[in-house]
């Protein structure tokens, strides 16, 4: 059994208990931390106190953490689903998914990339999009969830430049699980343009992308298959 611990936030969602599972049958890990607002150390990612008391309750984990995955996510709620046109755009709505699609991811980064391994390789993650890629963007509309999710791939191309000068051997990645059969998805299952995986294949895939990546790589976004997130 490998002499490492993993923490993974937002476990009861279908990608982060996908993500767990997983992890708990790689001989690589010794540990696998859930956590969720209903854990046995509760992590709400729109409260900054709650992610500071769970890292602190972490801290001196043994083994070391050396794997974050911050697997929560915002796209439409029972209220509200994304932007199809300007006259939609709603402040409130803006900045739900501005608090938890970027400010929740970092603030993790804030309080967990502090108590992981200091030396050695380490890996922190968050699930991004591929419509968070300014570039790419053919199609326009979803304008909340598109521009929280590029200013998640900025905070990470932050984050990571910031952690290779503490650890030369982090690394600071975003994930893009593709169109995967889970509640976030579940409204725009009509979509015939997006090949569609079952939690366990996005995991197993996104792992492979993770396990396989070097210090140089940190900053970017990857997809599920590996390919490069255009900026």
């Amino acid at each position: 059994m490998g002499e490492r611990s993993v923490v993974i936030i937002g476990a009861r969602g279908g990608i982060g208990a996908a993500l767990a599972n997983a992890l708990e049958q790689d001989p690589n890990y010794a540990r696998v931390i859930r956590l969720h607002r209903e854990s046995a150390h509760p992590l709400d990612i729109l409260d900054e106190a709650s992610i500071a008391a769970a890292a602190d309750s972490l801290s001196g984990t043994y083994p070391p953490i050396s794997l974050v995955i911050v697997a929560t996510g915002l796209l439409h709620s029972a209220r509200k689903g994304p932007e199809k046109s300007l006259r939609e755009l709603d402040p409130d709505w803006m900045m739900e998914n501005f608090r938890i699609n970027a400010v929740g991811p970092a603030l993790v980064a804030k309080y967990f990339l502090p108590i992981m391994a200091k030396q050695g390789p380490i890996c922190f993650a968050a699930l991004s999009a591929r419509v968070g890629s300014i570039s790419d963007n053919r199609l326009g509309g979803w304008h909340s969830y598109r521009s929280s999710k590029s200013a998640l791939n900025m905070l990470i191309r932050n984050i990571a430049i910031e952690w290779q000068r503490k650890n030369p051997q982090s690394v600071v990645v975003g994930l893009h699980p593709g169109t995967v059969e889970t509640a976030l998805s579940a409204p725009f299952k009509g979509n015939p343009a997006h090949e569609r995986f079952t939690p366990a294949r996005a995991a197993g895939d996104m792992l492979n992308v993770l396990h396989g990546l070097k210090p140089e790589q940190s900053g970017q976004i990857f997809a599920y298959d590996g390919s490069l997130v255009a900026p």
